[in-house]
């Protein structure tokens, strides 16, 4: 199962070691024994160390690297070395948007004729942002290797991270967009020090087990038999967090649409308050939608309005505060629209939907519920393209006439789910 001498784990953590105790414990050895290597200090991140090129280059060894077509790699400072050999073995390279909030991957694309230089700075931090197109849930990712970065790890194959659940959530996200298969190889690199026991015990169900270790000394195969996560846990995911990811509304979005349970964290608790006014409403809210679903798909190409019966209506005076929604798909009803708006809980008091233009103007009571909703909408795609979503550049009073000027800038490049 591994090549090379078998030391005992350097680092034991105390029996009833928490999984902050552990990465602390790595953390602080690999600072006061001098392995730690930039960027410094190593506490809080997947931490550099001293070898660390040494440990990447193994894995040019691996029968699962030299078959591997499209590889996804961590951003992490000690997996450079693993995406420059991806990169010089003409792998299509995948690495993670920086805490996930402009998409999923980054497709790393050398310039054409890249020297062996250029190769190397595509590798590290500064070359994915240079050198990195984004890829959306419909880009049919493949991927056959996954390597992330890891604090701690085991024999056994068991992974800790440094406490965030990015890898983890990149993973299921990956099983939920069809990009990986329950064989996919996970590989992951780090010290020899890092590899340590780990009691089964801490581990949950959304935690990714690694099939690979490299370190600078050895190469260990974990068989590891704990299954790896089937997808996203979504009774585990907040509200905060869906804010945070924004692919993650869209996903949720498709996988709602397929009949799965996507209840979220802290959906829990408002299940039981369902019988309050608020949920009523929502509830007759979505029932007096329905049958405007035909009449809807009859206007593509026209203009349409329609103010929410339920809603507060737009008489009186003050100024209401509009939202802009463009790059909207020619295929997509507006129905479907306003069942994604009840879904983000973002239901305006009016739409005016110009499927011509392809694009829609949001009418809320308020700046605060305005941007309340772009907020939740930003990211959402919508028969493969993401919406662009944004505060209209001109507002109006109450009763005006509509001021049809666009936010200036060009609309985002179409995207993700349909």
């Amino acid at each position: 199962p591994s090549s090379g001498a078998r030391p005992r784990p350097q680092l034991c953590p105390p029996p009833g070691a928490s999984k902050w105790d552990v990465r602390e414990t790595v953390w602080d050895h690999l600072e006061a024994s001098g392995l730690a290597d930039f960027p410094r200090p190593v506490h809080r991140r997947i931490p550099n160390f001293k070898g660390s090129h040494q440990a990447c280059c193994s894995i040019k060894e691996l029968d699962v690297f030299n078959r591997a077509r499209e590889i996804k790699v961590d951003p992490d400072k000690p997996l450079e070395g693993v995406r420059l050999a991806a990169l010089q073995a003409r792998k299509t390279l995948l690495v993670p948007t920086p805490r996930l909030r402009t998409g999923l991957f980054n497709k790393i694309v050398p310039p054409s004729g890249a020297t062996k230089e250029i190769l190397r700075i595509c590798a590290t931090s500064q070359g994915i942002k240079e050198y990195s197109v984004p890829v959306g849930l419909d880009g049919k990712a493949r991927v056959d290797l996954v390597v992330v970065g890891s604090v701690a790890v085991s024999e056994k194959g068991w992974r800790i991270g440094k406490g965030e659940g990015y890898a983890d959530m990149e993973y299921a996200m990956m099983v939920s967009m069809g990009a990986v298969q329950e064989d996919t190889p996970i590989i992951t690199i780090v010290h020899d020090c890092q590899v340590v026991d780990i009691a089964e015990e801490l581990l949950d169900d959304h935690d990714l087990t690694v099939d690979y270790i490299l370190t600078p000394t050895r190469t260990i195969k974990t068989n590891c038999k704990r299954p790896k996560p089937q997808g996203i846990i979504w009774h585990k995911v907040s509200y905060e967090m869906l804010g945070k990811i924004p692919i993650l509304k869209s996903l949720r979005y498709r996988e709602k649409q397929t009949g799965k349970d996507v209840t979220l964290q802290d959906e829990h608790s408002d299940l039981a308050n369902a019988n309050t006014p608020a949920a009523l409403n929502e509830e007759a809210m979505a029932e007096n939608t329905q049958p405007q679903a035909a009449m809807g798909s009859a206007q593509i190409g026209q203009h349409y309005v329609e103010s929410d019966s339920l809603s507060p209506r737009l008489e009186g005076s003050g100024v209401i505060t509009t939202v802009y929604v463009g790059n909207i798909p020619p295929s997509l009803r507006v129905s479907e629209l306003k069942c994604a708006l009840r879904e983000f809980h973002a239901t305006p008091l009016r739409l005016n939907w110009q499927a011509a233009q392809h694009r829609a103007f949001l009418d809320y009571k308020d700046k605060a519920t305005a941007e309340s909703a772009v907020s939740s909408l930003k990211g959402l795609s919508l028969g493969g393209n993401t919406l662009r979503v944004e505060l209209a550049k001109n507002q109006r009073n109450k009763g005006q006439a509509w001021i049809k000027n666009l936010p200036l800038g060009s609309c985002v490049q179409p995207h993700v789910a349909r």
